[in-house]
């Protein structure tokens, strides 16, 4: 794809500074830069490379005061980072919009509805009476189950697996490997030590811009659903037991798990290896902080919690300091012991 300097600005509201009608047809870093590409300048420190870059051109802030001449065409925003950002959205955006059309071999069952310009790549499966909505992208071998209801704009990648009676909402996305209402971990112990599985008849929802990552795995409900709120970003690599509700606008990073029942809140950060028992509620825009254990509710709003079991973070680390003190306190009270001894001696 290419575009001339000028189109970009208008996508970016931006003034430019240089030959408008240059072209562009790829972003880089501004240290990597060549001609043909675009970059930015949004943190300071890589200003003295604005100077030296190779750039057909650079979004930077109306506000900066250039200290010596610019090679590059610059584009003049409120916001350098977030344009650049919106920049990979729009890019990202019509790459994905070339792909058009039925690939063969690619099935959809009876019954089952897709709005205007969809993709269907080669082996790509939808089942019976689902609806499918305008401008969705379902890439080779993807598997969506009966019953199931997506909403315009959403894209299903490569190898994904939508169980039957999912419904996805506008604008998703769904990356490669990632498995969607499957059954939820429940088995009831039996008298002879045996486990007697509990039917999963619930299903997943997730509401409009909810991204899940690569072979993430979201179960289904026992009963009811499993409810992923909008705008939630769930990384590669995370497991979300059956019954689970996460908020609007909540990130969750690589390898955690959350266990069934748990009650997530809007605006909420878990970060990466995380773990959170079931049955628990965390209070909107709670951070759990790496590799922490999550064990208990959390009800205040704002809590950065920290350590396995977690708890407020000010509290971890006054703790992790007083157990790197650990053995010289230990020398410390051995030796006060060592002199009240020789001092009660006869």
């Amino acid at each position: 794809m290419e575009f001339t300097v000028a189109q970009v600005a208008e996508v970016l509201h931006g003034t430019v500074e240089g030959d408008a009608e240059l072209r562009i047809n790829r972003l880089a870093k501004i240290e990597e830069a060549q001609a043909g590409a675009i970059t930015f300048l949004a943190n300071p420190k890589y200003e003295p490379q604005l100077y030296t870059t190779h750039a057909t051109a650079v979004i930077v802030s109306r506000t900066l005061e250039l200290r010596q001449p610019v090679a590059a065409t610059l584009i003049r925003v409120d916001d350098p980072y977030s344009c650049f950002t919106a920049l990979l959205e729009f890019y990202q955006q019509n790459a994905r919009t070339g792909r058009r059309g039925v690939e063969e071999p690619a099935f959809m069952g009876p019954g089952s509805t897709i709005g205007d310009n969809p993709y269907r790549g080669a082996f790509s499966y939808i089942g019976e009476n689902c609806v499918i909505g305008r401008d969705v992208l379902i890439f080779p071998n993807a598997t969506i189950g009966d019953r199931c209801r997506i909403g315009d704009g959403t894209v299903i990648y490569a190898g994904a697996k939508i169980y039957a009676d999912t419904v996805i909402g506008a604008r998703c996305v769904v990356h490669a490997g990632a498995v969607i209402g499957s059954d939820g971990f429940g088995f009831a112990p039996q008298p002879d030590g045996s486990y007697r599985p509990i039917p999963q008849i619930g299903n997943v929802v997730l509401e409009d811009n909810v991204s899940i990552g690569a072979n993430a795995t979201i179960d289904c409900a026992t009963l009811g659903s499993t409810i992923i709120r909008e705008g939630s970003k769930i990384d590669n690599l995370v497991q979300i037991a059956h019954n689970v509700e996460i908020g609007r606008h909540t990130v969750v990073a690589s390898q955690t798990g959350i266990s069934g029942s748990t009650k997530i809140g809007d605006f909420c950060v878990l970060a990466g290896q995380a773990g959170l028992a079931g049955h628990l509620t965390l209070a909107n825009r709670t951070t759990v902080t790496a590799q922490s254990g999550v064990g208990k509710s959390i009800k205040e709003e704002g809590v950065l919690l920290q350590g396995s079991p977690a708890f407020a973070l000010r509290d971890s680390l006054r703790a992790n300091a007083i157990f790197r003190h650990l053995p010289e306190l230990e020398r410390r009270v051995t030796a006060l012991e060592r002199n009240q001894s020789e001092q009660e001696k006869p």
